[in-house]
């Protein structure tokens, strides 16, 4: 008998995250799912698994959802890591609140439930962590500066990580999303992508699906543009 996949998405109730949990769902995975808005509990039960109406800049709400996903499932395959939107302002009119702000919505939000799912994985000597980072971590922009500095501070963390526990077969991998449909849309923003358009938050899940699954079992510590060639340095 095939053992029954589970997948764990922390800020899952809406937009990348939530479209995430529906294509793993869709592939045959457990899902859990943690959102602050109870969206995450109510797609969760839409899709037959479980869901925590939770923060993931709590440790305590984590916990709360990695225990309640190994003690229903006895296992963790694979957990994505979404975020809601950290501050913007011009660089130097962020506050120090705001930038530790900014580190927990972009940067904490991985290091908190890794921590937690870390152990399950190396028990079952296999897992793959995939974290939706952004497109502007390498080539940062004034729109989003909180963002682009913890997420090139994920990409570093991602690097360590995956060097850390490849010998454990458990994977760790990020997405840079582009212009995606789950912001609103201007012609200027659309031009500026060479493929001309939005992508979705479909095509997203799509490639956390893949980094999820057995075909990318060689792939770690990798950052994968998903932007319609917006970005093209190495």
């Amino acid at each position: 008998m095939a053992t029954q996949k589970v997948a764990l998405v922390a800020a899952g109730g809406s937009g990348m995250g939530a479209e995430a949990a529906r294509r793993l769902a869709a592939d045959g995975y457990k899902v859990a799912i943690l959102s602050s808005s109870g969206k995450g509990e109510a797609l969760a039960k839409e899709l037959g698994g479980l869901g925590v109406t939770g923060s993931n800049q709590s440790n305590e709400d984590l916990k709360q959802l990695v225990d309640l996903a190994v003690a229903t499932w006895g296992r963790i395959d694979v957990l994505v890591n979404s975020a809601g939107h950290g501050p913007r302002a011009p660089i130097l009119e962020i506050t120090d609140e705001d930038w530790h702000r900014g580190m927990d919505t972009y940067l904490m939000n991985v290091i908190r439930p890794t921590r937690l799912v870390t152990p399950v994985m190396q028990k079952q000597k296999s897992g793959a962590i995939i974290n939706i980072s952004t497109a502007w971590a390498f080539e940062p922009s004034a729109m989003f500066p909180t963002s682009a500095v913890f997420r090139a501070g994920l990409a570093a963390y991602t690097k360590i990580f995956a060097d850390t526990y490849a010998g454990e077969n458990i994977r760790m991998n990020n997405v840079l999303p582009g212009w995606i449909d789950s912001l609103p849309a201007t012609e200027e923003r659309r031009d500026s992508v060479p493929m001309k358009r939005y992508g979705t938050s479909a095509e997203i899940a799509a490639t956390v699906a893949f980094l999820a699954s057995e075909g990318a079992a060689y792939i770690t510590g990798q950052n994968i543009r998903v932007d319609g060639g917006l970005m093209r340095s190495v």
